[in-house]
């Protein structure tokens, strides 16, 4: 049993039924200015879009750029923000069109046309960042542009492209102020979204103030912002009790949310549904010790998910059996259906199989002060090693020295959290497992990859369903990966903060303008 349930903020804090106290969540006109400092564990890879494929710089872009289309709160479909409209040109899924909103501008003044549309797909492309999101254009073949229309070929029916023109993947830049064949490096970012990042210091604070020219989804674009970073969760705690942030999110220690209640005057507690996963990873190269198949579904026999839930995370997370977490179409237990309890006896047989010298010895590596990474690292070894069938060493890295070094194939296992990039369960499926994914584990499957592009094919995402548990099936036999858990979505507000129920959705949306002081 889990041992906090507050999904409290989205029912308590309705309360305009109820009569008495409505009135003060009515958010304050004459704080206007007043700036709402919100504290995050989540780093910030880089400033520009074509360079960063991860939480923390998404949740940036979500605010300082627009795409072509956004997800409106807990959305399942994206609407137009940049775009005054899009859709599929003709039946076959491989045409997609948008028209832009006119009068669109950059910071400089400059008019936003398609060109720019054009110019920031292309980058992303072409630029192919080791930590970027070109892997998520896949199926993108080439841009066109002309006036505020640009149009997108595709090199095999994909409908879920739409959902990815929505992600930072999308986002669009300048092309006066990117350059074309190599990422920004100052520390500026130039977009058109709700709001303009006016200053930055790498790793401690992003200043955010409401952009008066911003023109798309959004009706309002919010407070102004104050972004701070902390190195991990113990540091942000200690921020969100010295009243230092109004707004504490992702990630704070589970000893922390555990303890929470609802009833504290001091603060609101906002819990909802996620659909972040978090997955041990594993170098299926032949290089790498966990080459042969055998030896990683024996370490899939030795996994003890609700141990790690309940002792590690103190129930603030559940067991996860499959890619594609709970709530999302296509979800199944494929992990617990093939590896239902931990078994040494089976695991032992495997090894034997393989013919490889026991101990197995191999390199887990962690990203340092990313939520209890280092606890969930030292508990998964322990697991492992209690059998003398394993031999593991446990080795932290800075955040940005991690991605690097799994995006070149140099770990052995690997530790990641996955934030959704948009709700489809595809976004489970091509980055994680398909060949040449952003995890970059070296696993290729030609029938994995096949059920990908079948999947995408489907307008009705329901559809979609059989090939994603087929697909679940073939990754649980495989075993490039091992799902570890899946999250909750916690913030915490001080009492004359409001909208925090609304920042992080599950739709790959940060929404910073959606916070106000009441």
């Amino acid at each position: 049993m889990r041992s906090v349930r507050m999904r409290i903020l989205a029912t308590l804090l309705v309360l305009a039924g109820v009569g008495v106290g409505g009135w003060q969540l009515l958010p304050s006109q004459n704080d206007s200015d007043r700036t709402i400092t919100v504290g995050t564990t989540d780093e910030v890879t880089a400033l520009d879009p074509a360079g960063a494929y991860d939480a923390g710089s998404w949740a940036l872009f979500s605010n300082v750029f627009q795409s072509l289309l956004t997800f409106e709160p807990g959305g399942a479909a994206p609407v137009p923000d940049a775009a005054r409209s899009c859709g599929f040109v003709g039946g076959g899924l491989t045409t997609y069109r948008c028209k832009l909103r006119p009068g669109l501008t950059f910071p400089s003044g400059r008019t936003m046309t398609a060109e720019d549309v054009k110019y920031s797909f292309d980058r992303v492309k072409s630029i192919n960042s080791d930590v970027g999101p070109s892997s998520l254009l896949s199926t993108l073949r080439s841009v066109d542009a002309d006036g505020l229309t640009v149009t997108f070929h595709l090199s095999s029916p994909d409908a879920t492209f739409p959902f990815k023109v929505a992600t930072g993947a999308g986002a669009i830049v300048d092309s006066q102020k990117y350059p074309k064949k190599g990422l920004r490096t100052d520390l500026g970012a130039d977009g058109t979204g709700p709001y303009e990042l006016t200053a930055y210091t790498k790793a401690k604070k992003a200043v955010l103030t409401p952009n008066p020219d911003y023109r798309g989804a959004l009706k309002n674009t919010g407070r102004p912002i104050d972004l701070l970073y902390y190195a991990n969760p113990e540091a942000l705690d200690s921020a969100w009790k010295d009243k230092k942030v109004d707004v504490a999110t992702r990630q704070l220690p589970p000893k922390v949310l555990s303890g929470l209640s609802a009833s504290d005057p001091d603060l609101r507690v906002s819990e909802s549904d996620s659909s972040e996963t978090r997955n041990l990873y594993l170098n299926t190269r032949a290089s790498s010790p966990l080459h042969d198949t055998r030896v990683r579904q024996a370490m899939a026999w030795l996994i003890n998910r609700e141990q790690l839930a309940a002792t590690v995370y103190e129930g603030t997370v559940d067991p996860l059996y499959s890619l594609i977490p709970t709530g999302i179409t296509g979800h199944t237990t494929s992990f617990f259906d093939a590896y239902p309890k931990q078994d040494a006896k089976k695991a032992r047989t495997l090894l034997t199989e393989a013919g490889v010298t026991l101990p197995v010895r191999f390199t887990y590596g962690y990203g340092k002060g990313r939520g209890s990474a280092e606890q969930e690292a030292e508990a998964v070894k322990k697991q492992l090693e209690s059998t003398g069938l394993f031999k593991v060493t446990v080795k932290g890295y800075e955040w940005s020295d991690f991605q690097k070094r799994w995006a070149t194939g140099k770990l052995d296992a690997y530790a990641v959290g996955w934030v959704a990039d948009y709700p489809d369960p595809d976004t489970f499926g091509a980055p994680l497992v398909g060949s040449g994914g952003t995890m970059n584990t070296g696993y290729s499957n030609k029938a994995v990859d096949q059920l990908i592009r079948a999947s995408q094919q489907y307008a009705d995402r329901g559809d979609a369903s059989s090939d994603f548990r087929t697909l679940q099936e073939d990754v649980a036999r495989d075993v490039p990966v091992i799902p570890l858990w899946q999250g909750k979505e916690y913030v915490l507000s001080s009492e004359d903060v409001g909208g925090s129920q609304y920042l992080d959705d599950g739709t790959g949306v940060f929404r910073l303008w959606s916070l106000n002081w009441i």
